[in-house]
């Protein structure tokens, strides 16, 4: 079941300025879910035979289009055209102001369902989304631990930082940044429905983090038209 888009949404150019906290994942996963589960675009096969890729869950506090939830999967580097940069391939959103604006600035390819976010007096954080019909899209259970250390925004080299998305025949290209705090964190349960997010449990986290008091910034995409390689 698909849900209808609203007819009007306030439109926010970039750059934007985000505030909230989330987590970040490492996962070690099969290549048969990298290469046939991970939402890829057609024409645009990952690079080499790594088998890491990356997922986030964030909750924006605060952005150019007001508070928003997000799930999203980086399956590694991507060809697009010319370009070899890592690539959103499968993301999740709670607003409709989030998807329109995400594809309209950054070409970036999100769906939007419902979010359930408990943040547990035990410790342990809960999330779960659902599809329109019904259907749980992820459940996970996660936990921080350990001190909070600082993680500035430079700590990344911008190569490390660079996405590029295909997007009606446009190839968009952006780099942001982000500082904040940062605690080791573990999975303590996950399950995800492979008919709408990459099955994340058929993998092995290899490093977990809990990024709290972060601000991030959403630059001004490169925006060309897709080229043959």
């Amino acid at each position: 079941m698909t849900q209808a888009r609203p007819s009007s949404v306030r439109m926010a150019p970039p750059p934007w300025e985000l505030h909230g906290s989330g987590y970040i994942f490492a996962v070690r996963m099969p290549q048969a879910v990298l290469d046939h589960g991970s939402f890829l675009p057609e024409g645009c096969p990952r690079l080499g035979r790594g088998h890491m890729a990356y997922a986030m869950f964030v909750d924006y506090a605060e952005s150019d289009v007001g508070p928003y939830h997000e799930l999203l999967y980086i399956p590694g580097r991507v060809r697009i055209g010319r370009r070899r940069d890592l690539s959103i391939s499968r993301i999740y959103v709670s607003s409709w102001a989030s998807v329109l604006n995400g594809e309209h600035n950054w070409g970036i390819p999100k769906d939007r369902c419902d979010f359930d976010v408990r943040y547990g007096a035990d410790g342990i954080d809960r999330v779960r989304l659902t599809a329109a019909d019904g259907a749980a899209i992820a459940e996970m259970e996660l936990r921080a631990r350990g001190p909070r250390l600082p993680a500035p925004g430079h700590w990344a080299p911008a190569a490390w930082r660079t996405l590029s998305q295909l997007r009606d025949g446009q190839v968009y290209t952006y780099t942001p940044s982000a500082s904040g705090r940062v605690r080791f964190a573990s999975v303590l349960r996950w399950r995800f429905d492979p008919r709408y997010f990459p099955d994340l449990g058929q993998g092995r986290v290899v490093a977990a983090a809990r990024i709290t008091d972060f601000r991030m910034i959403f630059p001004v995409a490169e925006i060309e038209p897709l080229a043959p390689y």
